[in-house]
């Protein structure tokens, strides 16, 4: 009698512990974060000083609320460089992700219908990249792009350019950046999405008359887009607030807004500062991937709705 309770018990552990890895590793540092944005700059070590403490009283916590309007979320909403920041990261994060898209989907579909045998070692090659550090292949790309670098070289001796081109710390090298660094995060899961589809539908989309193209339009991409939404979060997320690409292959002029938080972090020690950027990121995050979840939550309800008699 006592082995269900036993099964019940081993259940609420396996479900319980991917919570409380959340809460320590996620919840509680980012607890951490937003305490310190609502605090006050100070030359001190931590340099900041809390505005709520957990030893005052509620009439006290009262009345550092009116403290708050003042704070540093009302000086990022008040300075034009941080908006700027927001969307120029907004803008190279989002074409970032459309190219990405658009090279991505092929990709993933050649690999998916390739010969099974082959799909293991194609699918180890998308992989590959990550073996190498992350910094040593954004450095390599310097060397790629720069005047004197092996691009422009090449374009030299093939005749296509008549002097070096300036790619290097402009946006376009961002741009190539991100789309060389992601490209992993978009092909897996438009390949692992484009693998499981039946092939007996496409089958019997071309027995019912369905040229190749539309075939791919009306049967692959429908049920390919999963992977492909996967893939744009998967890509978006980390490129929106990158700051190792935009420092090393944009230059000074280049302004994105994880750039703009190390800025602020280490250069200028606004620590506080600093937290409420990156809980205003957080928030900018999230905000599209609770859309998208309702958004799907309400189609699958569609969908269950329709097929009830």
């Amino acid at each position: 009698m006592s082995a269900p309770s036993s099964d019940h018990g081993s259940g609420r552990l396996v479900v319980g512990l991917p919570f409380l890895w959340l809460g320590l590793f996620f919840l509680l540092p980012f607890l951490i974060v937003v305490r310190m944005a609502f605090s006050e700059s100070a030359q001190a070590r931590p340099p900041y000083r809390p505005v709520f403490d957990l030893a005052d009283d509620w009439s006290t916590t009262l009345d550092k609320l009116s403290l708050l309007g003042s704070g540093n979320f009302s000086t990022i909403f008040a300075d034009a460089l941080y908006l700027e920041a927001f969307l120029a990261s907004i803008r190279l994060a989002g074409t970032a992700t459309a190219i990405l898209v658009l090279i991505g989907f092929p990709m993933a579909h050649a690999m998916a219908r390739a010969p099974e045998r082959l799909r293991p070692v194609l699918v180890a090659l998308i992989i590959l990249p990550f073996w190498t550090s992350f910094l040593i292949r954004v450095y390599a790309w310097i060397g790629i792009l720069k005047q004197e670098g092996l691009l422009n070289l090449l374009l030299l001796n093939l005749g296509l350019i008549s002097e070096p081109l300036e790619i290097l710390n402009t946006e376009i090298a961002v741009q190539i950046g991100l789309v060389y660094a992601y490209l992993p995060f978009m092909v897996l899961p438009v390949y692992a999405a484009l693998e499981r589809i039946d092939p007996t539908l496409i089958e019997a989309a071309a027995d019912l008359g369905a040229s190749r193209i539309k075939t791919f339009w009306l049967v692959t991409v429908p049920l390919a887009l999963p992977g492909v939404w996967a893939g744009a979060f998967l890509v978006f997320i980390p490129a929106l607030g990158e700051f190792v690409i935009p420092d090393l292959l944009g230059g000074s002029d280049t302004l994105m807004i994880g750039r703009a938080l190390w800025v602020e972090f280490f250069n200028n020690r606004d620590w506080p500062l600093a937290s409420a950027v990156a809980v205003l990121l957080l928030v900018l995050v999230l905000g599209p991937i609770m859309a998208y979840r309702a958004l799907e939550a309400r189609r699958e309800d569609a969908a269950q709705r329709s097929l009830r008699p």
